[in-house]
């Protein structure tokens, strides 16, 4: 006999040894590439993401609409909620590796059919001489109930853990969503600006076309030129003046964008538009490559996945293994109320511990381990690419502004000549020695030359903007 149970608890540990063995871990090992020393033509060590935006830009009108924005953006709020979310996770995550303790009362009633052996037993059974046991039989219950998972293999623990890194990771993709919005409510108030200073030139330009036509007429009388100059001068105006209300409906979607951002209904967007041409860019300090893994939001939001990612391996892993689940009760029970507290013998208590392992039929444990695995895997790449990105985005956007200072400079020649020879053109279409068709396109080239200016002028404040974004600045109030 003691030989048959020897062999059973050889048997049961074999099998329960068996059930321990997992599959081979698919663990990534390289996680992070190599950055460079420095960025392409930059010796700073300085950090512009390191400032502040209100001390960034030093426009007072977009740093209140920035600043109404964090307050009242839907999306930035949206998001605010799924980081309640994941805190409230973290708190349940935590409550499943404690104790359960309920509590447990209740009230019934029995009737047993006498001729049955439970019924005649009880029949027969005195409680005190000459008091039979009651019949229905009453049942008075006051317990607690107690159970716990003990977490040997920090699976619970692990999954807390998990828990608390996206925690955190929800918490960074919420300052990487701020830098987007510092950025593009930047972004859009620039190009406001942009369309407000095309509107000028465009009423400027008309002016000086009609003055032109003015000008046609008279030598079309004097029998200096034909008809056709006249409507050729008519229609260029006609054409600017139909331009001024396409500039006219860029400027309102650019506010209306601005309001959307801000979370506000269409209103008109206070800015000072003059003087957009003499604007001059923020300097810019790039740092080391390698600030850009504490400055970005992105950078540390994936990072935390990738750990959140490791943490849910572990917990998977532990699956394979025994769990140790312990339970318990203690209360009072009889037929009668008052002997429910007032007898000790009314008490009942029980414990019981079991320790269980998967042994067959384990394929959905190995499914939820191997999906770990993937997503661990997934987050490692997603952690590459996204420091792959930061560093593109900074190379290109530094490349921006240095190409956008010079590209300005090179036009803001161009229109200086034009400007210039419009005046030209014009004395010498007075004086016979230049057609019309020479004014005329000397006029269109130099409308087309500070528009283009215009834009320039854009895209380098643009620049500056995104090259903050892209060096993680903007998210830190």
């Amino acid at each position: 006999m003691n030989n048959i149970k020897s062999t059973g608890a050889v048997v049961a540990l074999s099998l329960l040894l068996g059930a321990c063995a997992i599959p081979t871990s698919m663990i990534p090992r390289n996680e992070r590439k190599n950055l460079p020393e420095q960025f392409a033509n930059s010796t700073d060590t300085l950090n512009s993401a390191k400032v502040k935006w209100k001390d960034y830009f030093q426009d007072p009108y977009l740093n209140a609409l920035i600043d109404t924005a964090l307050r009242n953006n839907q999306e930035l709020n949206i998001v605010l909620q799924e980081i309640n979310i994941a805190k409230n996770e973290v708190r349940g995550r935590k409550g499943e590796y404690l104790p359960f303790i309920d509590l447990q009362g209740g009230v019934g009633v029995e009737k047993t059919p006498r001729y049955t052996r439970s019924g005649a037993v009880d029949a027969t059974t005195e409680i005190k001489p000459g008091q039979e046991f009651p019949d229905p039989l009453p049942d008075f219950l006051l317990a607690a109930n107690f159970s716990w998972q003990v977490d040997i293999w920090k699976k619970l623990r692990n999954a807390k853990k998990s828990a608390m890194m996206r925690y955190l990771a929800s918490q960074e993709g919420k300052n990487f969503l701020v830098t987007h919005l510092v950025a593009e409510i930047a972004n859009s108030y620039y190009e406001l600006m942009a369309y407000d200073n095309q509107l000028e030139i465009l009423k400027k330009n008309i002016e000086i076309q009609q003055n032109a036509l003015g000008i046609v007429r008279l030598e079309k009388q004097a029998a200096k030129v034909t008809e056709l100059a006249v409507r050729r001068f008519e229609a260029e105006v006609l054409k600017n003046q139909s331009r001024l209300f396409h500039v006219a409906q860029e400027i309102v979607e650019a506010e209306n964008r601005i309001n959307f951002l801000v979370g506000r209904l269409p209103q008109p967007v206070m800015r000072n538009s003059q003087g957009f041409t003499e604007l001059t860019p923020a300097t810019v300090y790039s740092g080391i490559p390698s600030q850009i893994l504490q400055n970005r939001p992105d950078i540390r939001q994936a990072e935390l996945e990738l750990t959140a990612a490791k943490l849910d391996v572990k917990s998977a892993r532990a699956s394979f293994y025994p769990q140790l689940n312990i339970s318990g009760l203690i209360g009072f029970e009889a037929f009668d109320a008052g002997y429910l507290l007032s007898k000790p013998e009314s008490m009942m208590y029980s414990i019981m511990g079991g320790l269980t392992a998967p042994l067959v039929n384990r394929n959905g444990i190995k499914a939820m381990y191997y999906n770990a695995n993937a997503r661990q895997i997934q987050a490692m790449h997603q952690y590459e690419r996204t420091i792959l990105s930061a560093c593109i985005e900074v190379a290109n956007q530094l490349s921006n502004i240095n190409n956008m200072k010079s590209s300005y400079d090179l036009r803001s020649q161009q229109v200086a000549a034009l400007t210039e020879s419009i005046d030209i053109s014009t004395r010498l279409f007075r004086s016979a020695r230049a057609d019309y068709m020479e004014v005329l396109l000397t006029q269109r080239d130099a409308l087309e030359s500070k528009f283009e200016l215009i834009e320039t002028k854009m895209q380098q404040m643009q620049a500056m903007v995104n090259v903050y974004q892209a060096l993680g600045g903007g998210w830190a109030n």
